[in-house]
């Protein structure tokens, strides 16, 4: 890992590097949009048949449209693939899930009433949601949980997945059995680009849905981007990041620990800030001791050596000044006293305190949904809950005597904008009207 000392350079000149290389969009090329636009209006306008074109060109995969579909005995075979306490662990984060989005779902609050006015706000769920998961090395049943069970929460009706298959046209049966658990109601063999120009749009075999979630390439973010507006979507998700505020008492072991995880995302982004010296040389013999450990050993060394940054501080105050300035998808306070320290973190997407509470939690099992803000935009944004599948309706009601009192101010206004129409509107009301 690069290590970085506060004081031996333009601090302010490195955090903006860093940032650019958090950033999904830099460095991106005119190449890449026109592909995903490409792959949009196919899909627009030749539904399945550029589903099967696509199919066979990215995924390697040969399906007719009477394939793409999850068959139910599909679903109900991968259960004979699979351990009972792999069903019993994802059956336990659902609970924790649900809990949580339950507990900060929004609910109807009651009217606001004052002089012949009543101001009612309606919260309704979006009637469809396409939930992408993506393909590649890992399963990824984490990320169909963490997507469908807030929007069932909400009272989405239907929710449909859409994943990449196995070049034999198969999807792997962690994946489908999240799905079954979920609530998932159909699923399709789609992936990419093409994945999401079918939600939006809709195909032959493939329905459009109100709004799109879940992660993906770059390929796939960029899509989400062009559709933007034919449907809803949650966020453009960059790569994953951590960020570890960690004191002179921090355990390196558990430190190191969570660099490691961070990295083996391939890409991750694992950033160390700290004060302490002694720290930062034993976080680095624990990293050559422990990654030598992991399966996937090589590929997180080597995002690890290229993404992987140490920061030294002078003291506390400045790595909460830095962490702020970074905006990270996961902060881990690991100081003797969190709490403190957590008063002054003004931006972060998910926020892990102490020892004894790594960011896996959060990824797989405490109840948070791990879809999160990345490259900075928890400066603006939060991570997915039930309340981004629920739609808020103002309700307002005006009596005679209401409207009257409200004229004056609606005429001035509405003359100042050259609008006399809508003066007409409320006089045409009040003509005969008593006082």
């Amino acid at each position: 890992m690069r290590i970085l000392r506060a004081w031996e350079c333009n601090i302010g000149r490195e955090i903006v590097k860093l940032k650019q290389q958090l950033s999904l969009l830099d460095g991106l090329s005119t190449n890449h949009r026109k592909t995903v636009l490409k792959i949009i209006n196919d899909v627009r306008n030749l539904g399945d048949k550029a589903i099967v074109k696509y199919g066979k060109c990215f995924d390697k995969v040969s399906l007719s449209p009477d394939e793409f579909r999850v068959k139910d005995k599909e679903i109900e075979d991968s259960y004979k693939k699979i351990s009972l306490p792999f069903v019993k662990s994802i059956q336990r984060a659902i609970s924790n899930i649900r809990a949580y989005q339950e507990h900060i779902k929004i609910r109807n609050v009651g009217p606001l009433k004052a002089n012949g006015i009543v101001l009612d706000t309606l919260y309704s769920p979006v009637e469809s949601v396409g939930v992408y998961v993506p393909g590649g090395a890992a399963s990824y049943p984490s990320t169909v949980l963490m997507n469908t069970v807030p929007a069932k929460v909400a009272g989405v009706d239907r929710i449909i997945m859409t994943t990449p298959p196995a070049k034999d046209g198969t999807i792997p049966p962690e994946r489908l059995v999240a799905a079954r658990e979920a609530g998932v109601n159909e699923i399709y063999k789609v992936g990419g680009a093409q994945a999401v120009a079918a939600l939006a749009f809709g195909t032959e075999t493939i329905p459009k849905v109100d709004k799109i979630v879940g992660p993906g390439n770059i390929f796939v973010t960029l899509a989400k981007k062009e559709i933007f507006g034919y449907a809803g979507i949650d966020m453009l998700a960059g790569p994953s990041e951590v960020l570890i505020i960690a004191d002179d008492r921090a355990n390196p072991s558990f430190v190191a620990s969570d660099l490691l995880s961070q990295a083996e995302h391939t890409p991750g982004i694992s950033i160390l800030i700290t004060f302490s010296e002694s720290l930062v040389k034993q976080v680095e013999t624990e990293l050559k001791q422990q990654i030598s450990k992991l399966k996937r050993h090589e590929d997180t060394k080597k995002c690890l050596d290229k993404f992987g940054v140490i920061i030294l501080t002078k003291n506390i105050d400045e790595c909460v000044e830095i962490a702020n300035a970074l905006a990270p998808e996961h902060l881990q306070i690991m100081t003797q006293n969190p709490r403190t320290v957590l008063s002054g973190i003004k931006h972060a997407g998910a926020i892990f305190l102490g020892a004894y509470t790594p960011v896996a939690l959060g990824d797989y099992i405490a109840g948070p949904s791990h879809v999160l803000p990345t490259s900075g935009t928890a400066r603006f944004s939060s991570g997915l809950s039930a309340n981004d599948f629920l739609k808020r309706s103002s309700v307002i009601t005006y009596s005679r005597s209401a409207l009257k009192e409200a004229y004056k101010d609606v005429a001035e206004i509405s003359e100042a904008e050259g609008l006399d129409a809508h003066t007409q509107s409320v006089q045409i009301r009040l003509k005969g009207a008593r006082s």
